[in-house]
């Protein structure tokens, strides 16, 4: 039996065990970062919901009496929606 060979099995094992971990870590970031991102996501859109101003109107389902009327219940933040090629598969709109 060789000499090393218990000093490169142990090696070995020090090494797949430093993989592993490296691996859970990494694993562990991409779902804190998955998590920040929903919660950013969640704060816009609140955001966005809270400060249109057709969020407040009685009526909402009525339409607009006249242009200027349109213009005030669209002059908050409006969602536009990438297009396809420029959005990555289960990426959120807004």
């Amino acid at each position: 039996m060789n000499p090393m060979t218990p000093r490169v099995t142990a090696l070995a094992r020090l090494t797949t065990a430093l993989a592993r971990l490296v691996t859970a870590l990494a694993r562990f970031g991409r779902r804190v970062a998955d998590v920040v991102a929903e919660c950013n996501y969640a704060q816009r859109r609140l955001t966005t919901l809270r400060t249109s101003p057709d969020t407040y109107l009685t009526d909402r389902d009525r339409v607009p009496d006249d242009y200027s009327e349109f213009l005030f219940r669209t002059s908050g933040a409006l969602l536009h929606e990438p297009a396809a090629s420029r959005r990555g598969p289960g990426q959120l709109v807004g």
